[in-house]
């Protein structure tokens, strides 16, 4: 019986095969071999401070995140504040001078707002004001914008929305805070809002915009006031 020998012969006259060099552990490109243990326990000591900068920048980080969003919210009720939705409004408009989409701006007047705080005190005006900002956000889309820009007044950017369909948004908007009273210390405080609606156009500036829908909306209170005797 033959056994087959445990490695090939050489053949005459080839060069000793060279031996593959062991590989060398390091720690931070230095060779296991060479670390003296003071010269360890210094690195074990910076990449611990290594760790610990590292931790404490991504906590710096997580706080800025969240001081930028406190500085967007408004003070009072879930929506964003006046600078956020101009910065927000600029994005729109730019969005609709570079594709030509429809966006619309909306805005909102909430009426009789000091009657309710004269007659029931300001914590009933806050709740108002609360309560129709979370209106608001129930009755709008995920890719909308809906801010309180001060006192009773709100704005709300539609995207992807033409004219009509914004005026009609407009409507089931008011009917939505129309039918939901505001219920304060066993009484029913009823809520009402006008608006005003205007289409986005290209090369307008944001200040110019909610000028024009503040205008409207104004106009649209008047109507209303003529329409009632």
């Amino acid at each position: 019986m033959r056994v087959a020998p445990a490695t090939a012969p050489q053949a005459a006259g080839a060069p000793a095969p060279v031996a593959e060099p062991a590989a060398t552990a390091t720690v931070m490109g230095i060779p296991e071999t060479e670390l003296t243990p003071r010269v360890r326990d210094a690195i074990m000591r910076l990449m611990g401070e290594v760790d610990q900068l590292r931790n404490e920048l991504n906590r710096t980080r997580h706080r800025l995140a969240e001081l930028e969003r406190l500085a967007d919210r408004d003070t009072l009720t879930p929506l964003y504040n006046r600078r956020a939705f101009v910065r927000e409004l600029s994005r729109a408009m730019a969005y609709v001078e570079r594709y030509g989409r429809p966006s619309a701006l909306i805005y909102f007047d909430l009426n009789g707002l000091k009657v309710i705080n004269d007659q029931h005190g300001h914590a009933a005006g806050d709740a108002a004001l609360i309560q129709v900002g979370q209106i608001l956000l129930d009755n709008t889309r995920e890719v909308d914008v809906v801010a309180r820009l001060g006192g009773d007044e709100y704005g709300v950017i539609l995207s992807e929305t033409d004219a009509q369909q914004a005026r009609e948004k407009a409507d089931h908007l008011a009917e939505a805070i129309r039918r939901r009273p505001l219920h304060w210390e066993g009484k029913v405080l009823p809520l009402d809002a006008a608006y005003g609606v205007y289409p986005l156009k290209p090369g307008e500036d944001p200040g110019s915009a909610l000028a024009n829908a503040d205008q409207m909306m104004y106009s649209h209170k008047l109507a209303r006031r003529a329409a009632r005797g």
